[in-house]
């Protein structure tokens, strides 16, 4: 019987990243059902026993250039947090047990913490130096100053690209850049090399940050949910509980200010309720016994008593999610066509010599190389 398992998976972008998570994973033996979601940064899959073991699906993400932890089989809901250790207070003793954080606990981290910032850092400050060194010394310097510079950017890249060789994906853009990198080394144009490498790392970095704030968008949709709530037992008392421990059936309190914490239907009570953090309206509407209120929507009036009919699985807010990650799946990615374009780069750069040798030794080069730099956005 197949065991179902789930990871963690940092450092994803865009759409080509899944699929090259995907399409490592996929080529190990017994595994199937393979799901890599962007947004989430979670990686699931079945796996046969006796088969690959989880360590090695690790060791093929990690060596991808990805970080990757294994997520709690006890998280909640996509993007809901819980209180820790089950519903304690957040001041209980935490000796003896330790708690690892899950990314939707934590911020995106600003752009110069990234490996991606630091790369363009890098490549930015030797570009720059290697440009004062070509006008403050000799040309020839400044030629190797600039090689020095592209070599140094572009290596990380290379490592990446290795990688994903060594598992069957021969033509990923940091192949591609790699190869147009190299090349331009090999006719000279050394300056441009550096200069490619560069812009390549600020658009690799530019899309981190879009992914990024994305994320916490979906972390400003999560946080709308209160992570406690006041439950009433059978005698009337209420108790402080997780909101996620809540179950259709339960009855909670929400007083005036307080977040909805849970989808429900209004049992005694009447009061504004503002809705606009889920509906967008943005005044608050009247709500009394029999209606219906959303897990994240403030109550301004009145105290109220609410039945609650969804989980936290499966409330408003969690449903908004889920319907961002299936939009995810079923957008558009990289598929062979995109292999086929970027391979068509290769018969023009084999043939081009033919016609070219009577003109110039090595004039083939610089069109490949352009091909190969048209060709990066295809993967």
């Amino acid at each position: 019987m197949a065991e179902r398992h789930e990871w963690t998976v940092t450092g994803m972008d865009c759409a080509a990243c899944t699929t090259k998570v995907a399409r490592a994973i996929e080529r190990l033996p017994g595994v199937s059902v393979v799901r890599v979601t962007l947004m989430a940064e979670r990686l699931s899959l079945q796996l046969d026993p006796g088969t690959t073991a989880a360590t090695d699906v690790e060791t093929a993400v990690r060596k991808l250039g990805y970080g990757i932890a294994p997520r709690d089989a006890s998280a909640p809901a996509p993007g809901l947090k819980t209180s820790c250790c089950g519903g304690h207070g957040p001041d209980h003793d935490h000796r003896g047990h330790d708690h690892a954080p899950t990314p939707l606990d934590q911020p995106s981290p600003r752009w110069f913490q990234t490996a991606k910032g630091h790369l363009v850092l890098t490549t930015g400050a030797l570009l720059a130096l290697a440009s004062a060194v070509e006008l403050l010394t000799s040309a020839r310097i400044g030629y190797w100053a600039f090689f020095a510079a592209c070599l140094v950017g572009v290596a990380p890249v290379a490592a990446r690209a290795f990688q994903a060789l060594r598992m069957g994906q021969p033509f990923t853009i940091e192949g591609l850049m790699t190869i147009a990198a190299i090349g331009a080394l090999f006719i000279g144009a050394v300056e441009e090399a550096a200069l490619v490498v560069f812009l390549f790392a600020v658009g690799e970095l530019l899309e981190g940050v879009a992914a990024n704030r994305a994320r916490d968008g979906i972390r400003a949709l999560a946080d709308l949910v209160p992570k406690t709530a006041l439950r009433e037992d059978a005698d009337g008392a209420t108790a402080e509980t997780a909101a996620s421990a809540l179950v259709p059936g339960d009855i909670v309190l929400a007083r005036p200010g307080d977040r909805i914490p849970a989808d429900g239907q209004i049992l005694t009570g009447t009061g504004g309720i503002d809705e606009s953090p889920v509906t967008g309206e943005s005044i608050p509407v009247t709500r009394g016994p029999g209606d219906t209120v959303f897990a994240g929507a403030i109550n301004t009036g009145s105290a109220l008593r609410i039945r609650v009919t969804r989980g936290a699985q499966d409330n408003t807010i969690a449903r908004i999610i889920r319907l961002v990650e299936e939009a995810e799946d079923r957008a558009p990615r990289p598929n062979a066509s995109s292999t086929v374009s970027a391979a068509g780069i290769c018969p023009p750069s084999c043939c081009w010599p033919r016609w070219s040798w009577c003109c110039r030794r090595w004039s083939w080069v610089s069109p490949g190389m352009s091909g190969s730099i048209a060709a990066l956005r295809c993967c």
